[in-house]
């Protein structure tokens, strides 16, 4: 590039000298001195580059030393065939400073005096390094969509995900992660009064042309916005509604909507999450194509995909014919397809889950999908939030406790066994907070528990609710061992902590497990798990049987599998010095959202 302007500077001399050659002598030796004159006053002065013109143009003897020289040369002879002395070439280099600083800038390469082109080239590199300073110190706009969060409205793990992660993200100072979400009827008064609003727009849904307001509330060092539309959100509840399609696909094309009354925020990645918010990523990829936006999708459990008729693609979801092949699936449209094929990366909660997706055992038919697009999927395990699940800070709990001073720990599993009607004694309390569902492993605990409580001095305390067989067999679970068993059907959050503290043995036996979140939340506590080794449980909980581990595992789907596996657990609580190191050690293990946060950091900044 540096010779292909020399070249032009040297025309540009050619073209100056036929116009010089027309002054006066006088005039031109005047102009001359003072050229002179000031050619002396400057270390990287144009006397010097212009006599090295001079000197190249008259003993033509530089292009032995560099290419660029030898431009300089060739350009030299040119002036002279032009019928222009040599002292003339020196008075236009004075008067055409661009054609001496080139000259210079090559002769600096060997006299290293030429001050001023040393001082281009460095403006030239100091820019490039401080545009790559820019880029590491800005920070990456992450918009996180999802259909639920805590504590504003949530059903389960995802919510506690989208409670936590953004907030650990906006901590390592490298993001800017906001949340949004639709505004449920269930959200409390307490926070609407805090809420912004920000404007709104209208939104095309079907025939329907739907208002769509925009409010938000900071919370943590997180920004939160909410999507209000009372036709589809102003109802009791989250999810389970004749018209759940178009509810989320209003939702997922409100959120582009959004993005125009956000302040100038403009994110940089779209991070969608289960099938309510897996239009976002088709959305983007065949609908609005924001530039510069990339697409991130999670699946937090495949069971739930957003599978409906093809009907819903003219009627609802608004996408040229063309594009449609994306969502279309086994003679319908499933969205979490359509979000696995559009989005750039997809994510799971473990890295096992990850793998297990790939199998028909587990996939629910997605299998194929997920195996065909397995070049942009990773697992990454879901963590927990360490503030808010604090035994030694925990408002809930009868006495606080920690793994240094753990006496406060017996204090709050007297107090469970009181709150339960249990005899207040030293026995194995085995404990289960779960969703009564044939995922969770509830088939292999109703084969085993009225056998494991006539067997063995222990009590059994279950919180949760599900399907109505469940519900049923555990009411006469109570009823059948009043002494040793109590089932709260019911789902309550003050109380789950209560039995996470006050409980010594965790049982988990999930047929499927994404990542879980119990089994943390019980070790933090110092509530040993006894787990499947199937997706994120396999990786949280390590086997501690024969030496070294944090809870107890079986592999076989089965009931005999189970029982050797608590069995195992019974006999090591009875073992008392090593079951209080068990507890201790579990109580240290971090599963904060650390180390989760800079794996989706790292991810980001690939797509970015």
């Amino acid at each position: 590039m540096e010779i292909n302007k020399e070249i032009k500077d040297a025309a540009e001399v050619s073209a100056a000298k036929e116009t010089e050659t027309k002054a006066s002598k006088p005039a031109r030796r005047t102009r001359a001195k003072k050229t002179a004159a000031k050619a002396t006053d400057s270390k990287a002065s144009t006397e010097s580059a212009a006599k090295s013109t001079a000197k190249t143009a008259t003993k033509k003897t530089t292009a032995k030393k560099s290419a660029a020289r030898s431009t300089a040369a060739s350009t030299a002879k040119t002036a002279k065939t032009t019928k222009t002395s040599a002292k003339s070439t020196k008075k236009t280099a004075a008067k055409k400073t661009t054609a001496a600083k080139t000259t210079t800038r090559k002769t600096a390469a060997k006299k290293t005096a030429a001050k001023p082109a040393a001082k281009v080239e460095k403006t030239g590199t100091d820019k490039t390094f401080e545009n790559d300073e820019a880029k590491k110190m800005k920070k990456i706009n992450i918009l996180y969509v999802t259909p639920e969060c805590v504590p504003f409205a949530s059903s389960g793990g995802l919510g506690e995900v989208a409670g936590s992660l953004p907030e650990a993200l906006n901590q390592t100072g490298e993001t800017d992660c906001r949340v949004i979400m639709p505004l449920y009827d269930d959200i409390s008064q307490d926070f609407r009064m805090n809420m912004r609003f920000l404007g709104y727009k209208y939104v095309d849904v079907t025939w329907r042309h739907q208002y769509m307001g925009l409010f938000e509330l900071e919370k943590g060092g997180v920004k939160y916005y909410f999507i209000d539309n009372e036709f589809y959100f102003k109802r009791p509840g989250l999810y389970g509604y004749y018209d759940d399609a178009e509810r989320f696909v209003f939702f997922s094309k409100a959120v582009f909507e959004a993005v125009d009354l956000m302040d100038g925020f403009v994110p940089d990645i779209l991070h969608a999450n289960d099938w309510q918010t897996a239009m976002v990523p088709v959305y983007q990829n065949s609908y609005y194509r924001r530039p510069y936006t990339k697409t991130v999708y999670t699946i937090h459990n495949i069971e739930y995909q957003g599978s409906y008729g093809s009907e819903v693609l003219p009627e609802l979801i608004g996408l040229s014919e063309s594009e449609n092949g994306i969502l279309e699936f086994n003679n319908g449209v499933n969205f979490m397809k359509g979000a696995i094929a559009a989005a750039n990366e997809f994510t799971t909660v473990s890295e096992t889950y990850a793998e297990e997706l790939k199998t028909p055992e587990v996939a629910c038919g997605m299998d194929g999908i997920v195996r065909s697009h397995d070049y942009k999927l990773r697992g990454i395990l879901n963590g927990i939030s360490t503030v808010s699940y604090d035994p030694s800070s925990d408002p809930a709990l009868a006495s606080n406790y920690s793994s240094v001073h753990i006496s406060g720990k017996k204090e709050c599993k007297k107090a469970l066994q009181k709150m339960a009607g249990l005899p207040e004694k030293d026995v194995p309390i085995i404990t289960m907070i779960s969703r009564l569902v044939p995922a969770k492993g509830m088939d292999l605990v109703l084969d085993i528990i009225d056998n494991l409580l006539y067997d063995n001095d222990i009590q059994f305390i279950m919180l949760g609710t599900g399907y109505q067989q469940y519900e049923d067999f555990f009411k006469g679970l109570t009823y059948r061992h009043p002494d040793k068993a109590k089932c709260f059907i019911e789902f309550s959050g003050e109380k789950s902590r209560k039995v996470y503290a006050g409980g010594d043995i965790f049982l988990m036996p999930s047929k499927m497990e994404p990542c879980g979140l119990s089994q943390m939340i019980a070790m933090r506590y110092g509530n040993i798990p006894v787990v499947r080794e199937v997706g994120g449980l396999a990786d949280s909980v390590k086997d501690c049987t024969l030496g070294d581990g944090s809870g107890f595992t079986f592999r076989d789907f089965t009931s005999d599998a189970l029982k050797t596996a608590l069995n195992n657990a019974i006999n090591r609580y009875y073992d008392k010095e090593n079951w209080e190191k068990l507890i201790q050690h579990d109580m240290n293990l971090d599963f904060s959202w650390d180390a989760s946060a800079r794996k989706y950091i790292e991810l980001y900044k690939e797509l970015v």
